[in-house]
């Protein structure tokens, strides 16, 4: 006879666990790794004025390590007490352990051990998974070439960016609003943001010194308010597991791999910033291999690059490390890595039958594991369906076509033939045929 499990009200087992999440949904928001090891804006300047006067000079970031003593030993507390046998406790539990890697990280900040423990969150470049036959490093070297093949970026038509911040701004505010029905979520302008856009639970923020182009509209939109916000808003209202709505260390993989895929399959991205998204994983592995920041400065340069472009680029991968190399932040790695799980996964899912496993990525920050984990407990009510799921994944018929179309087209070679190949073919079948048709 099957067991009957309680009333998720009255299960001790649940209660128990309920503590701990809410425990770690207080102890989490003290550890804020972007915060702890952001770059001065005032320092882009200084070196881009050497740069252009031909006096280059390593920049000299802050790496003053940050003392987190008292939230490790929270975390250590939520880790004992949790019951891992359950699954549920597991996923707590790796989510606590994801923030005290963070939390020693930023105590190890221009230190050796900051690189370590980047690396256990945002994984490196050249780590092989034991079921692939290649590395990160691997795939984005291939993604270059890839697209080295399809077009010569120096035929590439410049992208106008022209639209002002604040008309951006105005713009992107009625698309959100249009999707975001339940809650509030603004766009604000930020003049210190040192990426072009960030999205939290309640606000995207935007450069307030950036200019934009018509292709950041959808790429933001798909990007940052369809994906970071909707689950951090899908997890918030989850009605017992609180932690869903935290963005922990241990999801950013997923979360950005999420983000890209969405911009992939809904025609948002383009050809330059995927190349871009490639290229700053050879870049994080160059780092690793002790290039400086001016080598890793100049590969972005070479790479077409504007120079000030190339230095927020750069900065963005010794954040916290030692601009002398080897030391440095792995995460820009961690958004080509996660579109191809991303992609294999749904691919897998769709094959097997599960498309509903495609809702569970957005019931708040998760992990990949942590669909195929949790997705049993949405039956019993424990974790809510998403309130906030984009188009492109209620429909996965559409996105299950569009994969088997790109494989299926893969099979064709490019260098072995031009252009003119289209304009002949038909001239030779005629003369094949003869004169009998």
């Amino acid at each position: 006879m099957a067991t009957v499990s309680p009333p998720i009200e009255t299960d001790e087992r649940l209660q128990a666990l309920f503590a701990c999440d809410r425990a770690l949904c207080k102890v989490s928001g003290k550890i804020r790794v972007l915060n702890a090891i952001g770059w001065p804006a005032e320092m882009e300047a200084r070196f881009l004025e050497g740069w252009r006067a031909g006096r280059p000079e390593l920049p000299r970031p802050p790496t003053v390590p940050v003392a987190l003593d008292a939230e490790l030993d929270a975390l250590d507390g939520i880790m004992h007490t949790l019951d891992r046998g359950h699954p549920v406790g597991n996923w707590l539990f790796k989510t606590a352990w994801s923030y005290r890697v963070a939390a020693r990280m930023l105590g190890q900040i221009g230190h050796p051990g900051f690189t370590r423990c980047s690396a256990l969150l945002y994984g490196r470049p050249d780590v092989r998974y034991r079921s692939q036959d290649v590395c990160n490093a691997d795939a984005a070297q291939e993604v270059l070439t890839i697209t080295d093949d399809l077009i010569d970026r120096q035929l590439l038509a410049p992208v106008d960016c022209d639209i002002p911040a604040e008309t951006f701004a105005e713009r992107l505010r009625e698309r959100i609003g249009e999707f975001f029905v339940h809650d509030k979520v603004d766009v604000v302008l930020d003049p210190t943001l040192s990426s072009k856009a960030t999205a939290s639970s309640t606000k995207v923020k935007l450069r307030a010194t950036a200019v934009f182009s018509e292709a950041d509209l959808d790429q933001l939109l798909e990007h940052e308010a369809f994906i970071h916000t909707a689950t951090s808003l899908n997890g918030k209202h989850q009605p017992h597991l609180k932690a869903l709505g935290l963005g922990a260390p241990r999801t950013t993989r997923a979360q950005e791999g999420l983000a890209t895929f969405a911009e992939c399959v809904t025609g948002a991205t383009d050809i330059v910033r995927l190349r871009r998204i490639a290229l700053r994983v050879v870049m994080v592995k160059r780092a690793l291999e002790g290039a400086d920041f001016i080598e890793i400065f100049k590969g972005f340069l070479d790479a077409g690059q504007s120079d000030v472009e190339s230095y927020r680029s750069a900065s963005r991968i010794f954040r916290g490390g030692d601009v002398h190399g080897r030391i440095c932040f792995t995460k820009d790695g961690a958004y080509l890595e996660g579109l191809f799980a991303t992609h294999l996964f749904v691919r897998k899912a769709l094959q097997e039958g599960r498309a509903e496993l495609l809702r569970m990525l957005f019931v708040g920050r998760v992990t990949i594991g942590d669909v195929i984990t949790l997705a049993p407990y949405q039956q019993s009510g424990l974790i809510a369906r998403a309130v906030y799921v984009p188009p492109w994944a209620r429909e996965p018929q559409r996105i299950l076509s569009l994969l088997a179309f790109s494989a299926a087209a893969q099979k064709f070679r490019l260098d072995t033939f031009t252009l003119e190949r289209f304009a002949e073919h038909e001239d030779e079948v005629i003369e094949d045929a003869g004169s009998g048709y």
